[in-house]
């Protein structure tokens, strides 16, 4: 073998090692900023509709709190109270992206994505928090859950009241037809819109923000929601008439998008899931104090609180699920009814 073919060999033999060297400390250097991006700080942005100081704030920042606690400060809550975000709908796009964003929603608006999840959003079939917190511990609620994953929607947790809701409008209401040819903001979901006009009104869909405005040029008269919602947006303001139909129990579920879930470590999503139930516990003493609150102050400003008979909105509205045969089938109808009716 002669020196110039000597040489090259060397060359060669040298560069394997350098190139080798490079890799292992590259593969090294891969490891070293895992650890390093595992111990830092996990910021979640916080988004909801609500204004600051109402119950639903109050609670989600105490959430925060907790997370902060049990976490020992590696997650941080960044809040973005009032539609900060932008609507329900862009915000859930932002979730199903893979955004570090975590919302608040329900099931009227989940069905858009799972049909059957509005049985958890139908009125006048549920009296109590009990029943939806039995609906959510069902394998029922599991199943829906799992095909919602499937939308790149994942359910953070769900035991989160958001109110009993009730109507503000500028008539008393008493019985369904009361209700004739009111116009009444609902939020623009097309279950809410069905039931509304079942009551008997005339469903106006529009933003939240856009209510007090509404009510006072006279383009609606009257809005629904929990009490501290509808106190917390002055629509006492334009409408004197506080009527408690409690229409829905109104379950909530917080929601992440499954790429930002699963980018997280399993202790934190059920830190989570933890805390985020715990501040549900908080909320519905926030709930029952702020309904105090806000019907004493509406009272002070002229509302006039008017009791409803109940029973005759809950036999006008028994047969609403039947206008939603596809999406809850009468097995699913069923399944419901044994789940919240068992002991």
């Amino acid at each position: 073998m002669n020196k110039m073919v000597k040489n090259r060999y060397v060359l060669a033999f040298i560069a394997c090692v350098i190139g080798l060297t490079l890799v292992l400390a590259g593969c090294g250097g891969k490891k070293e900023e895992s650890k390093a991006a595992a111990g830092e700080k996990i910021v979640i942005k916080i988004a909801y509709g609500n204004n600051v100081g109402e119950p639903n704030d109050k609670a989600v920042r105490e959430w925060g709190r907790l997370m902060k606690e049990k976490s020992n400060g590696k997650v941080e809550f960044q809040y973005y109270p009032s539609s900060q975000l932008g609507s329900q709908k862009d915000v859930t796009e932002q979730l199903i992206i893979g955004s570090n964003v975590i919302t608040i929603s329900d099931g009227g608006f989940l069905m858009d994505y799972v049909p059957a999840f509005g049985v958890t959003y139908l009125p006048y079939l549920y009296d109590n928090k009990e029943q939806l917190y039995k609906l959510v511990d069902s394998d029922l609620f599991k199943d829906l859950s799992k095909q919602l994953e499937t939308k790149g929607l994942y359910i953070v947790h769900s035991k989160w009241i958001y109110g009993d809701r009730h109507l503000i409008a500028t008539k008393p209401v008493t019985k369904p037809e009361d209700l004739k040819g009111l116009k009444i903001r609902i939020p623009n979901i097309r279950l809410s819109t069905e039931m509304m006009n079942s009551m008997g009104a005339v469903s106006t869909p529009m933003p939240l923000a856009e209510t007090y405005p509404a009510l006072m040029q006279g383009v609606i008269n009257g809005a629904e929601n929990p009490i501290p919602v509808l106190f917390g947006g002055k629509n006492h303001e334009g409408a004197k008439y506080l009527n408690l139909t409690r229409h829905q129990v109104n379950l909530s579920s917080w929601i992440a998008g499954k790429k930002f879930i699963d980018k997280l470590p399993p202790d934190i999503v059920a830190m989570l899931k933890e805390t985020g139930e715990e501040a549900g516990r908080f909320l519905e003493k926030e709930n029952e104090k702020a309904d105090k609150e806000a019907i004493e102050k509406m009272k002070a400003a002229g509302v006039q609180v008017v009791e409803v008979d109940r029973a005759a909105f809950k036999e006008k509205m028994k047969d609403f699920p039947q206008k939603f045969s596809k999406e809850f089938p009468p097995e699913v109808m069923d399944k419901v009814m044994k789940i919240i009716n068992s002991k």
